[in-house]
């Protein structure tokens, strides 16, 4: 039976002869309806449409069918849109278009797909004859003929034709069109202008007054500690290496009830006055991203789009073999979504990995824009190894590729401009090259993400644009001044923060950048402790901060109290407080898995595990683990966690090196990133997630479906402890 779409085109002569295997009609015939695949459910591919903003996703799977996800994404069926794999029914509004290699797709998807100039099936890659098309207009183009396909809606405003494509000889090596075949300009000075911002401003300066208003306006300042590692030391007894702890946490998020809005759609929205960003996400389209990982991609950059609010703007850019920006410098207003979705809805996979050009065009945006927003970032993801640049075939394991070949003078800040442009890194699957990945974030100042779990791509970005989004603090520096004249400064334990001491000691600097709201920055200080002859204390240090708020463009200056300890002319042996023992285990572990990272590259995994099983050891005994300190908990989780994914080399080379580098850019930045289940609930490795990154991942995870738990394995299908080593 021909169905009505089928009469059109047998009608306008436009139907051609085409070869179907058996086993695919075998497969959509045998109960006259076909539905997603089961695996198809797992992966929850769904993009977003421009013309909607809602998710349609599926229930979960069981494990065992996650291997099937690359068969079962190129099977063909006529009741599911392989573009946006949502269900496809007559008469729920939607027209639908088969083409002639029997893949079906909504009409608006593929019109929208093509209209970038994509002539190829998004599923089988064989190129069309036909193509669908649509023109904002209710007359046809002369010379073609108008077409209103089956239950399209009468009233749609946009009038769709197929138009047949003219044959053109093969040639050999044929390579697929890029997209966008407008040429790209010389200068990326195209940006939407920032306008007056009336409405963010006018909501933010309501906000602001609201906490103005409050009894304590010190609420919207960053909060200084000091903690001795002791209160008291005899008179008698000197140090030369007592610890300080400097603590600074930034001011928290308000959050609301907005009315109307029940807990799915996040009844908890934060009201923190927050700078506006731009934001440029350099994508890897690669041939290696196709199927699934694009699918999640689309749907994971739907989610940043519809999460970033008017006066926010954003840019792609789409690498492969060359790269492209695909997506100029906009405000994410309405209109702005609706253009930045469709663009994404657009990509194609094909070439090879060119991180550095994509890299170098994410940054040419930012160099060249006219207008700024205070926050800047890069969002960067890649599944392979960029081959065009760095070379990883080394004669020497010790020999490290050059990974500062990756990045554009601008975003490493080699240049004496200060400009510098941090970049937040996601490596995807187990082919990804972490450590080039991890370089790059850690040369500009951004966190180095492991996605390792296709379904958890959304979670990992939500998590990454909730801090970004809440920037409450802009160029942080903290100076750390000696009180006595016999205390000096020996080091200062900042991570990869940069970090001065002044020669004669007196005097400290240490440069923090932004911080997000409700973050905390621990910091450990070693000084010496003289003798006294006779006070009964003596002043050690002063903590200044200096920084911008991004609301009101003020400088801001705030000083701690004095630090002073007691000094009784005998002193018991007193215990560690805990805030500084806590710290001390954070820092002791983060050096053990440096150490541990260090061992692997060398091929020693007996003795990396070793290392981390003696850090855990260590942990152990120390006095707030024993009062079961939640910091604790989970830096002995993470160990563990270590341990196992250095089980052998083939589970270390798949997913052990990555997700340590993950982790050692979490703790030396002190920052929340994505690796393992880090972004469930449930997972004990949460360590330094904000409030606001916490909401948006709830938020990520309530639009992909009702029960988050029940669908996402956010660990591979199997077990690091089971699988066998290599012989």
């Amino acid at each position: 039976m021909v169905s009505k779409w089928g009469k059109v085109k047998l009608a306008l002569g436009l139907n051609l002869c085409t070869y179907v295997p058996k086993k695919t009609l075998d497969e959509n015939d045998d109960s006259g309806s076909s539905t997603v695949s089961e695996s198809e459910r797992h992966s929850g591919a769904a993009l977003i449409s421009p013309a909607t903003a809602d998710w349609d996703v599926a229930p979960a799977t069981p494990r065992s069918q996650v291997l099937k996800l690359s068969k079962s994404l190129s099977r063909s069926s006529k009741k599911t849109c392989s573009i946006c794999l949502a269900s496809m029914k007559r008469g729920d509004g939607h027209a639908i278009f088969t083409a002639e290699c029997s893949h079906s797709f909504h009409f608006q998807c593929i019109a929208s797909n093509v209209k970038h100039g994509n002539q190829v099936c998004p599923v089988c890659r064989a190129e069309w004859k036909e193509i669908p098309l649509q023109f904002p207009s209710l007359d046809p183009p002369i010379g073609r003929a108008r077409v209103n396909p089956v239950d399209w809606p009468q009233n749609n405003a946009l009038m769709t034709v197929i138009r047949r494509l003219p044959t053109t000889r093969p040639t050999p090596n044929r390579h697929i069109s890029p997209l966008f075949q407008a040429p790209e300009p010389a200068i990326f000075d195209d940006d939407e202008s920032l306008g007056h911002q009336l409405n963010s401003t006018e909501k933010s300066a309501s906000d602001k007054s609201s906490i103005d208003g409050c009894e304590s306006c010190d609420n919207r300042k960053v909060k200084i500690e000091t903690y001795p590692e002791v209160p008291a030391v005899s008179r008698s007894s000197a140090s030369d290496n007592f610890t300080v702890l400097v603590q600074l946490k930034a001011p928290g998020s308000i959050s609301v009830q907005e009315p109307g809005k029940n807990q799915v759609n996040l009844s908890q929205v934060s009201q923190t006055p927050r700078a506006p960003v731009d934001l440029v996400t350099v994508l890897d389209i690669s041939g290696s991203m196709a199927g699934t990982k694009l699918a999640l991609l689309k749907r994971a950059m739907g989610f940043v789009i519809q999460n970033l609010g008017p006066n926010d703007r954003l840019a792609v850019i789409g690498f492969s073999s060359t790269a492209r920006r695909l997506f100029p410098l906009r405000r994410m207003s309405e209109t702005g979504r609706q253009q930045a979705l469709q663009a994404v809805n657009s990509l194609v996979a094909n070439g090879g990995t060119n991180i550095a050009e994509g890299l170098r065009k994410g940054a040419k945006i930012m160099e060249d824009r006219k207008e700024k927003n205070s926050v800047t970032s890069i969002i960067l993801l890649s599944d392979g190894q960029d081959t065009y640049t760095v070379s990883n075939n080394s004669g020497s394991r010790q020999q490290q590729p050059n990974y500062k070949l990756l990045l554009p003078l601008s975003i490493h800040g080699g240049n004496s401009s200060g400009f510098k442009i941090p970049v937040h890194a996601f490596g995807f699957g187990a082919d990804h090259d972490a450590s080039s990945m991890h370089s790059i974030s850690e040369i500009s100042g951004g966190t180095f993400s492991f996605i390792e779990t296709e379904g958890v791509i959304q979670d990992a970005f939500a998590q990454c644009i909730g801090g970004l989004l809440s920037v409450v603090v802009k160029e942080l520096q903290v100076s750390i001044e000696c009180l006595h004249p016999g205390v000096r400064l020996s080091s200062l334990k900042a991570g990869s923060y940069p970090n001065r001491l002044m020669s004669d000691g007196h005097m400290g600097t240490i440069d923090v950048g932004d911080l997000y709201a409700d973050e905390e920055r621990d910091f450990l200080v070693s000084i010496n402790i003289p003798t006294e002859s006779s006070c009964a204390e003596t002043s050690l240090l002063k903590v200044k901060c200096v920084y911008v708020d991004p609301f009101t463009k003020e400088k801001v200056s705030i000083r701690s109290e004095d630090l002073r300890i007691k000094r009784p002319e005998k002193a018991g042996q007193e215990s560690v407080l805990i805030e500084v023992d806590r710290q001390q285990n954070r820092v002791r572990v983060a050096e053990a898995m440096a150490q541990a990272r260090a061992a692997a590259e060398k091929g020693d995994l007996v003795g990396a595990t070793s290392i981390l099983e003696n850090s855990r050891k260590l942990l152990s005994e120390s006095q707030s683990a024993k009062s079961h300190d939640r910091l604790c908990v989970a830096l002995d989780a993470e160990l563990k966690e270590m341990q196992e994914r250095m089980a052998s080399r083939n589970v270390y080379e798949a997913s052990g090196r990555a997700y340590i580098l993950s982790g050692l850019s979490s703790h030396s930045w002190q920052r929340a990133t994505a690796r393992g289940d880090s972004t469930g609930g449930s997972s004990l490795v949460q360590a330094y997630q904000t409030p606001s990154m916490a909401e948006m991942v709830t938020r990520s995870q309530a639009t992909l479906l009702a029960s988050p738990s029940a669908q996402r394995n956010v660990r591979p299908v199997w077990s690091f402890a089971s699988q066998p080593k290599p012989r």
